[in-house]
């Protein structure tokens, strides 16, 4: 830590609880009871997040008729949906860059589709009632050293060419948004990024499948399936079995239940701060009066934004992967990451010395190689996938409920989604271990070396560059 800072950003965090903020806040609503015995439906989703939330409401709004089951190991939003900074943004492609980089041949359509699917969210939103903290507020990537501020320059020309629009902006201009001595410059997306309480989107999608006549059984983990022939996929849970014609899995980063899709995923532990409400002095002497959520440019990057009560969620910067695959409730805490994300906190927001945090949480991102949601079928097309989006799946969620569900479609009919190249190639996959570890953590200390370096890739970089792999934030 920074001497002069290092008091500080222990005693911000002297009386910290160690649970996501989301969680705790607002009523907590009744548990659906596990499954009991057997059962047998139309549909049944596995993972009770965003992924499988929208695939459920989809497919019951599609044809109300639908027997839909959900099957969820904890409660609805306990994992990523329900401990994310709440950024729910239009790109499908983790952003432009990572986007052209891909898909340059369908990356007009692609940002199209975004845009779409984002409109579509706010209005199930307004057709279903789901208060949720909607706010269009746009999303401000600012540059905290010059490197950082030429790699943005030609952002809003790329938005342009593919349908979107943003804005350029000087160190002066971006300060009179939020103010803080270490921004340079940054760009503008108003339209591309709503915040939203990530809790209550999850819980209110859950009461909408509910209200349509989803059967949804929490406190159920599903720990096989297998092939029931003409009846079906059976899906085990502790104490009972679901047998149905297609399945859907949203099962985020978790062990997954296909062999092959542990080659794809490495689960990744992000971390997040949550400061005490600001008072009205404290919120001026930031400005924010758009709320816009804010990331950094850095390849090790903050996001933050203010919830509804104005405290400043701050996340982000580490991605700490254990070896081989290791999700474990324990790794939600990591008291050095929480010390370095307050330090960068008041690093960032000086004027804020003396504001204490309310909360600190991890929790576990399904990274993939090309850094954005991929899918797949299994047993003969009667299974399907949406896995990887990296941290970028509040909204490219319902997206990849849409393509699971035309890749269900039991007649294997082509879509304009399932067309997508994006859809049709899978990522990368990881190797094996020990070198999946490895080659992780080479990439971490090659990526915090190009940062100290005004973001000169080194060979390891360039390497993955060259491979597919390589990532710019």
């Amino acid at each position: 830590m920074t001497p002069s800072l290092a008091a500080p950003a222990v005693a911000a965090l002297a009386d910290v609880r160690f649970a996501p903020y989301w969680l705790e806040a607002g009523p907590q609503p009744e548990v659906c009871p596990p499954l009991a015995g057997p059962t047998s439906a139309d549909l049944a989703v596995v993972g009770a997040g965003y992924t499988g939330l929208w695939t459920a409401l989809l497919a019951k709004e599609a044809d109300p008729s639908r027997d839909v089951v959900v099957l969820e190991a904890r409660e609805a939003g306990w994992a990523a949906s329900g401990r994310n900074g709440g950024f729910c943004a239009a790109s499908l492609t983790h952003g432009l860059r990572n986007g052209v980089e891909r898909f340059p041949d369908e990356l007009a359509l692609l940002e199209r589709l975004g845009r779409d699917n984002l409109a579509e969210i706010e209005l199930t939103l307004l057709r279903h009632g789901i208060a949720c903290d909607w706010e269009r507020t746009g999303e401000l990537t600012v540059a905290t050293a010059p490197w950082q501020l030429e790699g943005l320059r030609d952002l809003p020309e790329l938005a342009r060419r593919n349908g979107g629009e943003m804005q350029f902006l000087d160190a002066m201009h971006v300060r009179e948004l939020v103010d803080s001595p270490t921004y340079v410059g940054g760009v503008l997306d108003r339209t591309g990024v709503a915040m939203v309480d990530p809790v209550r989107l999850v819980r209110g999608l859950r009461e909408a499948c509910l209200r349509l006549g989803v059967r949804i059984f929490e406190h159920s983990p599903v720990d096989a399936v297998r092939d029931g022939g003409a009846s079906g996929l059976g899906l085990r849970t502790t104490y009972g079995t679901v047998s149905a014609p297609r399945v859907a899995l949203g099962t985020n980063a978790f062990p997954p239940l296909l062999r092959r899709l542990r080659g794809y995923l490495a689960p990744v532990y992000d971390y997040a701060l949550v400061t005490e409400p600001l008072s009205a002095d404290q919120l001026a002497s930031v400005r924010w009066r758009g709320r816009e959520g804010l990331a950094d440019a850095g390849n090790q990057f903050h996001y933050y934004r203010l919830t509804p009560d104005n405290r400043i969620l701050w996340g982000g910067y580490d991605a700490v992967y254990h070896f081989g695959n290791r999700v474990d409730d324990r790794l939600d805490h990591n008291a050095d990451t929480f010390a370095r994300l307050a330090e960068h906190f008041f690093t960032t927001f000086p004027q804020l010395l003396g504001v204490r945090f309310s909360h600190a949480w991890g929790g576990v991102i399904d990274t993939c190689s090309r850094f954005c949601v991929f899918w797949g079928r299994a047993y003969g097309g009667r299974l399907a996938y949406a896995a990887g989006y990296t941290g970028l799946g509040v909204g490219a969620s319902r997206f990849g409920a849409r393509v699971m569900l035309d890749l269900l479609e039991p007649d294997g009919r082509q879509t304009e989604l399932t067309r997508l190249a994006m859809v049709r190639r899978k990522p990368l996959p990881f190797p094996p271990e020990p070198v999946r570890w490895a080659g992780i953590a080479l990439t971490r200390r090659a990526i915090a070396r190009a940062d100290r370096r005004e973001g000169r890739r080194g060979p390891w970089l360039r390497t993955l560059d060259r491979l597919g792999m390589g990532f710019d934030s």
